[in-house]
This record gives structure tokens, C-alpha cells and sequence, in this order.
């Protein structure tokens, strides 16, 4: 039996899948200080560091392999229709930006809200001059092909989860792209590996009988934090009575630093309710939020 082991990159689990179908047993790691000594990347060395810790594994030393859970390629399918998304929602907004800049620096106005609607359209353009609207126009046929996109991926994603009550706050495009990034919510056994999985967990300094808390570690997935925060500060508007808000409405009265703050650790327990009920541990009702 042969035993190869790589760090994560840029290129997806293609390279594992491969090893795997040709009958290796293949680890995949997170990106790791092989040498601390040693300040430059060197693709020898750190080969020969790979399979002494490899060694050391498969003799029974656990800790010397951070893992990474590889996902199907069904669930890597699955995951990459709301990465999708978020790619055509930044692409629209970074052409929307050149476009507002474009007009801020040679007529020195700015353009109003989805400017390149049908109708916002025959209002601004004649207000154009004849250089911006050249360079404008094919920007606004971009950000119409990427509303398109926009539109089409939102739908299909809402589908997965058509039919089911969900609290208001928490729409179907936020429970579709959870259960995406999760892949199995069944892999968790307990909160404290979803909790971290969302990388909302805080980092910490201990020296003897000294123990300080500092900012999240954010070794988790940054999609998934994104989305649970954002889902947090609806959840304060339209989900009052949810039981991790009544445990720390003190703090959130509290300055803006602190607020801030206080929704990270809600995004955390936000993941581990959701988690809870995908795994059918707890209803919505039992976590104090209210279903449509």
C-alpha cells in the first residue's frame, strides 16, 4: 500500500482524486510551517519534512497531520453554485465602481442607484458626456449579462430548499448556501466542531496561570462566516425573541466595538442552531424563532 500526503493549494482535490483512483491513500493538509527556521520556500526540503510527519502519522502520532476533510465531487459540485454567486455579485459591483469613478473623474458626478436599469438608463444617459458614455455603455451591457448570471443561480439555489417553513430572517438563499458549504452536516458530533469549522472561534494566549482572548482565528471557512454574520444582523431585526440574543441583549446595547463583536460569537452559535436543526438535534420553535 502506498501513502502519499500534500498540502491544500489553488488547484482543488483534483490531484487527490487522481491518487486515489490509482489506488494510493492519499491525506490532504492544510497549508503548514514545515521549518520554522527557515524563512524560504523550498519544494525539497519541505517534501522530505511531508514524509517524515507522514512516518510519524501512520506510526500513530496523530498530531502531525492537520487533515482536511476532502469533499465529494458531488458535494464540490454542489458547493461551487453559490461561490458562483458571490463571484457575478462582486463582478457587478466592481464594474458598477468603475463606472461611478469613470464619471467622478471627467464630469465629476456620480451616477444614482442601478443606473443601468431600462429605465434609470434614459435618464442618465443623456446627462453623459460623449467620452463617458463610450466607455460607459459596454460597462452597462456587462452588468446586465452579470445580473442575468446574478438571477440564475439565485434561483437555482432557492430551489433546493423550496417547501420548507423557515424563520423570517433566514430566507432560502441563506439555508441553501449553509447547507452547500457544510456539505454533511452529520460529519459534526458535537457544536464544538461546527463552531470551529466557521472559524468564529477566538484565539488565545495562555502562560501559566494567564490566560488572554484575542480576534477569531479564522481558520475556518471564510463563505460560510460571511453569510452566518450577515444572517446575524437580520436575525436582530426580525428575530428578537432567538434564544442567543436574549443572552447578551446587555452587550449589544453596549458601544460599537463591542457590538461587533457580539455578532461574530452570535455567527457562532448561529451555525451551531443551524446545525442543530439540519441534523435534526432541535427545532426551530425550540430555539426561539419564529417560522413564516
Amino acid at each position: 500500500m502506498v501513502w502519499t500526503v500534500y498540502e491544500a493549494c489553488g488547484f482543488g482535490y483534483t490531484l487527490h482524486y487522481r491518487l486515489v483512483a490509482a489506488g494510493a491513500q492519499n491525506l490532504v493538509i492544510g497549508p503548514v510551517l514545515l521549518d520554522p527556521q527557515r524563512r524560504r520556500k523550498n519544494d525539497g526540503l519541505d517534501a522530505r519534512a511531508l514524509c517524515t510527519r507522514l512516518g510519524r502519522y501512520l506510526q500513530g502520532q496523530k498530531n502531525e497531520l492537520p487533515l482536511i476533510r476532502v469533499p465529494t465531487v458531488e458535494e464540490q459540485q454542489r458547493r461551487e453554485l453559490p461561490r458562483q454567486r458571490d463571484f457575478w455579485k462582486a463582478e457587478l459591483r466592481r464594474l458598477d465602481n468603475h463606472a461611478r469613478a469613470l464619471r467622478l473623474e471627467h464630469e465629476h458626478e456620480t451616477l444614482r442607484a442601478n443606473w443601468w436599469g431600462p429605465r434609470n438608463w434614459k435618464k442618465v444617459s443623456p446627462q453623459l458626456g460623449e467620452l463617458v458614455r463610450r466607455f460607459v455603455e459596454p460597462l452597462r451591457e456587462q452588468i446586465l449579462f452579470c445580473q442575468k448570471q446574478l438571477l440564475s443561480l439565485t434561483l437555482e439555489l432557492e430551489a433546493r430548499v423550496a417547501g420548507e417553513k423557515l424563520p423570517t430572517g433566514l430566507g432560502q438563499l441563506t439555508l441553501a448556501r449553509f447547507d452547500a458549504e457544510v456539505c454533511d452536516p452529520f460529519r459534526f458530533s458535537n457544536r464544538k466542531e461546527i463552531g470551529s469549522y466557521v472559524g468564529c472561534c477566538p484565539s488565545e494566549h495562555s502562560s501559566g496561570l494567564g490566560q488572554r482572548f484575542g480576534h477569531i482565528d479564522r481558520h475556518g471557512n471564510k463563505h460560510l462566516r460571511t453569510l452566518l454574520v450577515e444572517a446575524v444582523w437580520r436575525l436582530m431585526h426580525f428575530q428578537r425573541q432567538w434564544h442567543a440574543l436574549k443572552k447578551v441583549a446587555v452587550r449589544l446595547k453596549a458601544g460599537t466595538a463591542l457590538r461587533k463583536k457580539t455578532v461574530v460569537a452570535l455567527a457562532r452559535q448561529l451555525a451551531i442552531d443551524l446545525w442543530r436543526v439540519r441534523t435534526r438535534r432541535a427545532s426551530w420553535t425550540q430555539l426561539g424563532l419564529l417560522v413564516n
